[in-house]
């Protein structure tokens, strides 16, 4: 239930000027987002890879309304991928992109443009992007776009969110060879109708999907920081024969650490979500309406102001 309240709030203008205007939140935000610019990013970059990590940016901001916006969501990441040539880092240091934040509200050719520069910058620097996915009313246009994207950029992932009733078929197509996906939960607020709701549910539909990635040919991106999830990814890659560099665990920035440095130092990759960036409402709260924990620590930090 409280899940679902903030998974709410997290799209409501009264609550995003409510939590904003809280003196400390900036403070607890610092726990999940690396920073503002591309400074602070890149500062994330060399600490995490440092530690024989890889990492994701992302630049933080969704459901662009304005073309101008969405212009400078480009510029943005370009200028944090030129950032990357020098360091040498190749797909170590890689971009993920919320279409949203490009134009895809406004119009889906205007996204796939501007999906096609961030990429082309990508490619330039040595690394790959890949695509978020949003909400279920986003699916087949994601999908379409990753199509086009790959006709010249092939190595351009996508995320997909298991909690969807759809996401099995959806990987059945999307399960071959040089295929990057990531697999996510699913931090959205879906009706029953088109998602599983209840927690066990999400978790069977999640092994179900990780099964079909782990037996198909491509590149599975396994977003979780659940020891049972983990537990299942091992089991499987053994069944299936796969090797470590085959496929890649994905955790979020600011949480289990120390799973993260672990799992590393057995040989996997591990690679980091970080976001960046002062549009962090929606992502903020969406990372309390996943763990109880977060709203604890959150609400911790308040009382001891």
């Amino acid at each position: 239930m409280l899940g679902s309240v903030l998974l709410a709030a997290s799209r409501s203008p009264l609550a995003r000027r409510a939590v904003s205007g809280f003196p400390v939140t900036r403070h607890v935000v610092d726990r999940f987002v690396a920073g503002e610019d591309a400074g602070d990013a890149l500062t994330a970059v060399r600490r995490l890879t440092g530690m024989g990590l890889t990492v994701t940016l992302d630049h933080l901001g969704e459901e662009t309304r304005d073309a101008k916006a969405a212009a400078e969501t480009v510029k943005a990441y370009i200028t944090v991928l030129d950032a990357f040539r020098p360091l040498g880092l190749g797909t170590r240091a890689e971009v993920s992109v919320k279409l949203s934040a490009v134009g895809q509200v406004l119009d889906d050719a205007m996204a796939l443009d501007h999906a096609r520069e961030i990429c082309a910058a990508a490619r330039d620097a040595g690394t790959t992007v890949t695509l978020d996915m949003e909400d279920h009313t986003t699916v087949d246009a994601t999908l379409s776009t990753l199509r086009a994207l790959r006709a010249d950029f092939p190595a351009t992932g996508v995320a997909v969110q298991a909690c969807l009733r759809r996401s099995e078929g959806d990987l059945r197509d999307l399960a071959h060879e040089g295929s990057r996906v990531r697999l996510v939960k699913g931090a959205y607020a879906e009706p029953a109708s088109v998602a599983f709701r209840r927690k066990h549910e999400v978790d069977k539909a999640y092994a179900r999907c990780l099964r079909v990635l782990m037996e198909g040919k491509g590149y599975p991106m396994v977003a979780t920081h659940d020891d049972r999830l983990i537990g299942v990814t091992e089991m499987l890659a053994d069944r299936v024969g796969r090797e470590r560099d085959s496929f890649e665990y994905q955790m979020l920035f600011g949480i289990r650490t120390d799973k993260q440095e672990a799992l590393a130092r057995a040989g996997s990759t591990v690679r980091v979500y970080v976001p960046y960036g002062d549009d962090w409402y929606g992502y903020f709260m969406r990372r309390l309406a996943e763990r109880p924990a977060n709203v604890a620590f959150f609400l911790r930090s308040l009382r001891s102001k």
